[in-house]
């Protein structure tokens, strides 16, 4: 006699020995290429849109340097006629101090040199700037303008380093002990006119020609 077995045993046994069906999806080569082209694609577009957008920044920041260099020029050119009016004020004093003993007795006396009777506003009347040029050349713009205009901007500033050093150059003349000589004032006089217009006075026609060009060059310029 065989025993009896609840109904939900057998169910439980029976069930136990089937396998649980399994799902296989089909894909073609078509849809795996499909889907490799779309992360190529993607990450291609990725990086045409992180360069597109690091282009135009570099181009704005380039404009916006060039833009300060510009309104530099123009402050410097201002400065420097100004300054080319003072020189060739103080290089007539000069002469007149060369050819007049009298004028020569009141610049030096009592062991002083009288620089204010030759140049009462100071040896440099202005000075000319150079922080908008320092920091364009920090952000590479050599690499980023043409070669004319660097060039030319080059040329500018170098000018205006040398016509820097004339308060050196006086300075090396009028505090000298010699210089506090009586007899020594002409010789003091003529070494003065020399650094004046040699670092200088001769420079500047030069100086505000190229401060013309390189504006213009600069108005011109597309970034």
């Amino acid at each position: 006699m065989e025993e009896d077995i609840p109904p939900h045993s057998k169910t439980s046994k029976t069930s136990s020995h089937k396998e649980k069906p399994e799902v296989y999806v089909l894909r073609d080569w078509k849809e795996y290429l499909g889907e490799s082209f779309l992360i190529v694609f993607s990450v291609l577009l990725a990086l045409f849109l992180t360069e597109y957008f690091t282009n135009q920044r570099e181009k704005k920041e380039t404009r916006e340097i060039l833009n300060n260099v510009k309104e530099e020029l123009i402050k410097n050119k201002k400065a420097e006629e100004e300054q080319y009016a003072y020189e060739k004020q103080v290089l007539k004093n000069i002469d007149s101090a060369l050819k007049s003993k009298d004028f020569q007795q009141k610049i030096i006396s009592n062991d002083e040199f009288h620089l204010n009777y030759l140049a009462p506003a100071g040896i440099l009347y202005r000075d000319l700037s150079t922080v908008a040029w320092e920091v364009a050349k920090g952000h590479n713009i050599t690499g980023k303008a043409n070669i004319e205009l660097i060039s030319k901007l080059t040329s500018i500033y170098a000018d205006q380093a040398r016509i820097d050093k004339l308060e050196d150059k006086i300075a090396d003349v009028i505090l000298k002990y010699e210089s506090r000589r009586q007899e020594n004032v002409h010789a003091s006089l003529v070494l003065m006119r020399d650094n004046y217009k040699g670092w200088a006075f001769d420079r500047a026609p030069s100086l505000i020609a190229k401060y013309d060009e390189a504006i213009k060059m600069l108005d011109g310029e597309n970034y």
